[in-house]
């Protein structure tokens, strides 16, 4: 076992501490990455105040960056010393989610209570999200780590473990969005954001971005969206139509606001979707009238991760920053300390930042 630093979260709603604990090497498909950088999702936060429940105590922790520093046996494509990106998506292979294409949703499941990592004193330290990326190292199956070019920036490159591919994933693998068609994403925040990258990139003929605040839909503009709208106004949704001329064919519900999924059906233009990306705390709840969907041929399609294929999508979102025409460097409000996580969580709950980074 080798002894690494983490952030350890004890009691949900608490304060993270940062504490020695160990590591196992690794195992037969596994590897250990040497982080240089993990970024902050609101999924992390939401776990950590007992939204989801889970195992406790735990380390969370999934959008990151660094070097394999050990293999374990059966290991294929990777070597010591590789830069990756390191992702929460653990995929067996075989099921037949995996085998039909969606390893977002791999149906074989996987414990964190008895994954690599353990306390300083050899009890039970839960793997969250089956990366626990809030400490030094990692020990991750090979199915969860995509290569990439060795001078990329960590800190950029860890974006794009779940805020990017959730985002653009949404739009190109979700909503299936074709040039000329018409989004509203609701929602400017570090996934927001992405999704209005995404509908960019699939050359969307209006991209209209809701949020409630003035400030983020400023900044949604500057990656991509044509228009802004207030979610404070009295019905938002005619304000977007109004924007576009017409209904959307696809709306992006980027928050997990119940109040924003019980408006998201209301800027939908005839056959359009709405795509569920943020979740709600579990017991959450929201309505609808299942007549209109039926009527107007409309649809829900919930999205995990951007319905992402790691090995696809990774390298080609790599590609595209290489480009300038993927923008995450501008998505890093703040570098933090892993010493200063608390800080980096608390601001991050502001809603002002677009992600923060802590880098090693």
């Amino acid at each position: 076992m080798t002894t690494i630093k983490a952030a350890v979260c004890h009691e949900f709603g608490k304060p993270l501490t940062i504490e020695n604990v160990a590591l196992r090497a690794p195992e037969g498909g596994e590897v250990e990455v040497t982080l240089e950088a993990v970024a902050i999702c609101h999924s992390d936060i939401s776990y950590a105040e007992g939204a989801w429940g889970g195992s406790l105590p735990a380390v969370y922790g999934h959008e990151a960056a660094g070097r394999i520093t050990a293999l374990g046996e059966g290991v294929k494509d990777f070597k010591q010393g590789d830069s990756v990106i390191v992702t929460l998506i653990r995929a067996c292979g075989t099921c037949p989610s995996c085998a039909g294409g969606k390893p977002t949703i791999c149906q074989t499941p996987y414990d964190g209570d008895l994954g690599p990592l353990k306390t300083a004193t050899g009890g039970k330290l839960h793997q969250a999200m089956a990366c626990g990326a809030f400490a030094e190292k990692v020990v991750v199956d090979q199915s969860q780590i995509v290569t990439i070019p060795d001078d990329m920036p960590k800190d950029a490159a860890s974006l794009i473990s779940c805020g990017v591919i959730t985002g653009v994933g949404s739009v190109v693998n979700a909503a299936q969005l074709r040039a000329g068609q018409d989004v509203v994403v609701i929602g400017a925040g570090g996934v927001g954001l992405n999704a209005i990258q995404g509908a960019r990139i699939a050359g969307a003929r209006r991209i209209v971005a809701v949020d409630m605040s003035e400030e983020k839909l400023e900044v949604a503009k500057q990656f991509g969206a044509t228009d802004g709208v207030l979610a404070t106004v009295e019905k938002p949704w005619h304000a977007a139509k109004e924007a576009m001329g017409r209904g959307a064919d696809a709306v992006l519900v980027t928050v997990g606001a119940p109040r924003a999924y019980d408006e998201a059906p209301r800027y939908l233009a005839y056959g359009g979707k709405v795509i569920m990306v943020g979740m709600p705390a579990t017991g959450a709840f929201s309505s609808y009238e299942p007549a209109n969907f039926a009527a107007v041929g409309q649809s829900m399609i919930g999205s995990k991760m951007g319905d992402t294929v790691i090995q696809r999508d990774i390298p080609w979102m790599v590609d595209l920053y290489s480009q300038g025409r993927l923008k995450l460097d501008e998505l890093i409000s703040n570098r933090w300390s892993l010493e200063q996580i608390n800080e980096a969580i608390a601001d991050t709950k502001t809603g002002s930042a677009k992600r923060n980074v802590i880098v090693f």
